[in-house]
């Protein structure tokens, strides 16, 4: 067992806190590094692909938008954008334009397709437990930790609050989330989301906090889609919280030329299409 020093937090008060914490991040605009990474146990190889820089953009409680540019020529490798019900993402080096709902009715046999900016923004900023539609139960459990004197494997306690929440289309209750805090810190450094079906859709781990705008904010979040079996890294190289933002930089409208691919009906169709907007 690790021998460090614990803090103590009821229920009440990692709810406060995650929800303070939540409610102070509004906007973010980043410079990230971009890892990404497929397969796992279905597919049985792991491909990792080069690191390149790219860029987010956030507002809640719905909007994200993130660019990714090729190596070294620094040109748009991809650039994708979501409303929290829909998507449109432009792959660049294919000159396609996809366009649907954030819900993966058929999954892209290529991991990377399946990306949703969605996804994204579940993970990246985390959202506040909403005492209308949520309930939130604390758990004590234990994580495993690499001790940094002797670096080895340690147990150490730890919090989960296990968020279950009300769906108002079935008006039924469904676990949404779980999120872990560290009881050395009281940060939350992992969370896991599910499906409504029980199934784990995203795995966010949370590294590097630094101070920024009043607050604390990982600069390394590493999204896990075991799913769709693809994982995206990014390291923040530069961070601004809750600058003002505008209509455009939300906006993505179809290049001339490029190919349409409705995911929702999968019609393939050429030439330009109109921009998503607040």
């Amino acid at each position: 067992m690790s021998d460090a020093p614990l803090k103590d937090a009821t229920r009440e008060q990692l709810v406060q806190q995650l929800n303070e914490e939540a409610s102070k991040i509004n906007t973010m605009n980043a410079t990230v590094d971009i890892l990404a990474s497929t397969g796992g146990s279905k597919k049985g190889k792991i491909t990792e692909y080069q690191e390149i820089r790219g860029y987010v953009l956030a507002e809640r409680p719905n909007y994200l938008r993130m660019i990714g540019l090729l190596p070294i020529v620094r040109n748009k490798a991809f650039d994708m954008v979501t409303d929290g019900d829909t998507f449109k993402l432009y792959i660049a080096p294919k000159n396609r334009f996809y366009v649907g709902h954030n819900q993966i009715n058929k999954p892209s046999p290529n991991a990377l397709e399946n990306l949703r900016p969605q996804h994204i923004n579940d993970a990246l900023l985390l959202h506040e437990i909403d005492p209308k539609d949520e309930i939130a139960v604390l758990e004590g459990s234990n994580e495993i930790i690499q001790d940094t004197k002797t670096k080895k494997d340690v147990e150490q306690p730890n919090y989960i609050l296990d968020v279950v929440r009300h769906d108002k289309e079935t008006d039924k209750w469904f676990l949404a989330r779980k999120i872990y805090f560290s009881r050395t810190t009281l940060k939350p450094y992992r969370q896991v989301v599910y499906d409504k079906n029980g199934y784990v859709a995203t795995d966010a781990s949370y590294d590097d906090f630094r101070p920024a705008d009043g607050t604390e904010f990982p600069y390394q979040i590493r999204i896990w889609r075991p799913q769709e079996e693809y994982t995206v890294t990014l390291k923040i190289v530069k961070l601004d919280l809750n600058k003002p933002m505008t209509q455009d930089q939300f906006a993505l409208e179809q290049p001339p030329g490029s190919t349409l691919v409705n995911l929702d009906n999968h019609v393939h169709s050429a030439n330009g299409g109109a921009g998503m907007g607040k």
